[in-house]
Formats: C-alpha cells, structure tokens, sequence
C-alpha cells in the first residue's frame, strides 16, 4: 500500500453539452471535493454523434481556472500536436496563475501526450505521422517547455505539475521517467506491475527515483473491488470520465465515497 494521498480525478468531457452546462457541472465538482478537474484536448466529440457539441480544451480551462478555487485542473491529455511547445509552456503559466487568484499556488497540471484521434489532425490541418513520430515530437517538446517555464516573466507560481499519459513500453514510459511528475494510463490490473517494473527500469537508465512519480489509472467500468486492486498496486490517482449532456454526479459521489473510505 502506497503512502501518498488517494485522490479522484473527474475528466469532464467537453461534448454534448452546452457550455452552461459544463460550467455549472465543474463548480458543482469542485464544491464537492474533486481533487483534479480535467477536460480533453479534442475538436470534436468522442462517442455519440461526431459531429456534435464540442469545445476546445485551453480555453475552457482558463474558465475553469476563475470559477473554481480548490481542485486542481487540467487536460487529460493536451495534445502536443496542436500548438507550439513554447506556447504551451506560456499557456499553462497563464492558467496557473489565473488559477492561484488571491492565494499565491496556483492549481494547474500539465498533462500532454503525443496525440492519436486522426480526424481532430485531418480537419485542423495537423501533420498526423506515425504513432512513433508523434511520441518523438514529445520528447523534443518537454524540455522546451521546461526551459520556456524558467524564462518566463512572471515565473509560474510553482513547479507545475507534468502529467504524462500513455503506456507505451520503449518510449512513452522512457519519457515519463525522464519528465513526469504523474504518470497515467488505461493499464489492466494484471499488466500493471510490468509496466511499473519497465518504468523503473527507464528511471535507472536516466538517473530518476520513479517512487516521485504519481500513478494514475482510468476507473472506467471498475467497481469498489477492483479499484481496491489497483490501489494495492500503486494506483492513487484515480480517474472517472462523465459526457454531457446529463453529467453523472451521482456516480461522481459514489467514487468520493469510496476515496474517502481510503483516507
């Protein structure tokens, strides 16, 4: 059993919903005591009608950075694709700051990944690749934005938090030993103790203890039980997706329970 803080993530996915709605559902999360606020970083919806409701992720987070004051907040995933790495890392130093307000700390986390829905890269003009040239993007990407975040004027309030998503075994786990400060997956309990032991393994190669890195996985269709089981493993960043337009609170209450039951 892992000594860090249990916490529950809620991806407030950003489709099918007016914007109202996702905003009242976020400060209604918020007040509940989600731990992290994530959205996605799409064009266009995911599952239903593809060519319904849809917003775009960084801008809704600067919203979500002014209507909220204690979840933490981000995107689950950026896509690195999208947008050049040095205005991501000004984008984020943005938002961290929107989202300190009157405290000083700000609450933002940087999650990115190398990108993977082909439509959002087709219809925005986007360079699709491989999935290997995509990763290697990525790679060359995060040291840019942790060399912009130390020349930026103001600073960001804190080191911001770099969340990595991905599980890929020879290179999305090597640069989340590299840069990582939460890694987060779909893993399947049984897999999750090898990729752990690949993770470490990419720690030694670059000279990092990965006992800092946060694990985070995707409940999905777990129950109690089986989060348990991934709690056991290292798991305590736990991740719960809820679409528009009926956003589910109710199963949002049940998952807090459970968290605070492991308090």
């Amino acid at each position: 059993m892992t000594s860090r803080t249990v916490r529950l993530g809620i991806q407030v996915q950003p489709q099918h919903a007016t914007y109202p709605q996702i905003r009242d559902t976020v400060r209604e999360l918020d007040d509940l005591g989600a731990d992290v606020l994530f959205n996605w970083d799409h064009f266009y919806p995911l599952s239903g009608d593809p060519d319904g409701l849809h917003f775009e992720a960084w801008t809704e987070l600067a919203s979500w950075a002014e209507i909220t004051s204690n979840a933490q907040l981000g995107s689950l995933v950026n896509c690195h694709s999208y947008r050049n790495p040095d205005l991501q890392a000004d984008m984020a130093r943005t938002i961290d700051h929107i989202s300190a307000g009157d405290t000083g700390e700000g609450r933002f986390i940087f999650g990115t990944g190398s990108g993977w829905f082909e439509r959002d890269y087709d219809e925005y003009g986007y360079e699709f690749g491989t999935a290997g040239q995509r990763l290697d993007a990525l790679a060359e990407a995060l040291p840019r934005i942790e060399q912009r975040w130390a020349k930026l004027n103001p600073a960001p309030t804190r080191k911001i938090p770099v969340l990595i998503g991905g599980g890929g075994e020879k290179k999305t786990l090597r640069i989340v030993a590299k840069h990582a400060d939460i890694w987060h997956s779909f893993t399947k309990i049984e897999d999750l103790p090898r990729k752990l032991d690949i993770l470490a393994a990419h720690g030694e190669a670059v000279g990092r203890d990965v006992s800092e890195i946060e694990i985070s996985n995707e409940l999905r269709t777990l129950d109690e039980a089986g989060a348990d089981q991934l709690l056991e493993a290292g798991v305590t960043l736990f991740t719960l997706g809820i679409t528009g337009p009926d956003y589910d609170i109710a199963k949002v209450k049940r998952w807090l329970n459970w968290r605070d039951a492991q308090r």
